[in-house]
């Protein structure tokens, strides 16, 4: 587990392969990472948007922005924390992302970033 804190926003990631969504021989290969976002803030704030980047270690590399996370814009009350799980697939056994959420300050309205820490994906058996 990896985490950050930016702006009062602690955002802690978990990640795992997931052997039964991954096909190394056509390179194919499938990791699910938790989120844990905590406010540690006195006023509530809600997630607006995502920014992601994503590295694949064959080179490749892609961005993905959206509105909130997995359908969602969570309101996160002072002292609370949102959850969620979501996935990437790679073309490698390894990768990285790393990125930022757009939040809101809803005391004054105004917007912020979170950073997202950097974590790494890693196919178990690449590590042998």
């Amino acid at each position: 587990m990896i985490s950050e804190i930016s702006q009062g926003v602690k955002i802690t990631v978990e990640t795992f392969y997931q052997p039964d969504y991954s096909n190394p021989l056509t390179g194919e290969y499938m990791f699910a990472y938790r989120i844990t976002v905590e406010n540690n803030n006195t006023y509530p704030v809600k997630l607006l948007r995502r920014h992601w980047h994503i590295f694949d270690s064959n080179g490749s590399y892609k961005e993905v922005d959206g509105e909130g996370v997995v359908g969602v814009m969570p309101v996160i009350q002072p002292g609370d924390q949102y959850q969620y799980v979501s996935g990437c697939n790679l073309k490698t056994e390894m990768g990285k992302m790393l990125g930022h959420y757009t939040m809101e300050n809803l005391n004054n309205h105004q917007q912020f970033k979170a950073f997202i820490p950097e974590f790494e994906m890693i196919a178990p058996f690449k590590n042998n």
